[in-house]
């Protein structure tokens, strides 16, 4: 057990005895307190503290920041600069990676990486309502009205949506920079839904995602998520 601990990250192998000894660590839903136990890293469920530690050697779990103007694919038949350019060097290596979800080629900012198929399935069902948040510049001054407008819910073509927050952060030379959040995955619906209210976005920039932030990484990056990070996405999808 202390060495599946240490190999995730989580500690030492002589400091994960001692959260095994204080009766910190849990596999499958039972306190485990005993040194030396047997576990299998592809089936366990193990948690420090209360937070999922992944355990699985062979699982990755990346950030990048999505440069403006890249396509959201692996590989792009027309020779554009696509987001597979970015992850190639890991690809030819022999991981089978994916993203989790889509951002159009004109949204820029935070995208997953994994090749954990049933994690990237759940962060992208609408069921599991995993939080996304944007920045979006729109065209216009917005009346103090419109957050209780998108709170509410607007009707689009294929369906009604509503934001789950809504925040204006400036105004200046005729333009309204807003701070998004909501849970749905349609395609280009944030776009969509200033478009519907009138005010047509011109950036747009996803900044979180569920527990996930972009902060200050650099376009075109990738970074390689945390422990704890990776611990609460899982947990927020109910894996």
């Amino acid at each position: 057990m202390q060495k599946v601990l240490a190999q995730a990250g989580v500690a030492s192998r002589r400091a994960a005895e001692e959260l095994i000894a204080d009766g910190r660590v849990e596999v499958d839903g039972r306190i485990v307190t005993e040194q030396g136990i047997r576990i299998d890293p592809n089936i366990a469920v193990v948690r420090v503290d209360g937070t999922r530690v992944v355990v699985k050697e062979e699982l990755v779990h990346l950030a990048m920041n999505k440069p403006r103007g890249w396509q959201c694919t692996m590989s792009d038949d027309l020779g554009r600069p696509c987001v597979g350019d970015i992850v190639s060097e890991r690809v030819q290596a022999g991981q089978r990676l994916f993203h989790v979800g889509r951002l159009d080629a004109d949204t820029e900012g935070l995208l997953l990486f994994t090749n954990d198929g049933d994690l990237a399935h759940r962060l992208m069902h609408p069921s599991f309502e995993v939080s996304k948040t944007y920045l979006a510049t729109l065209s216009g001054t917005i009346p103090r009205t419109l957050g209780k407008q998108l709170r509410e819910g607007v009707t689009l073509d294929d369906g009604p949506v509503k934001v789950d927050g809504f925040q204006l952060l400036d105004i200046s030379d005729g333009k309204s920079l807003v701070k998004v959040t909501l849970h749905e995955g349609r395609k280009h619906i944030v776009r969509r839904l200033f478009d519907k209210v009138g005010f047509p976005v011109g950036r747009l920039v996803r900044t979180d995602v569920g527990n996930i932030v972009l902060g200050d990484q650099r376009p075109g990056t990738l970074r390689v998520l945390g422990r704890g990070e990776i611990g609460k996405l899982y947990e927020s999808v109910g894996l």
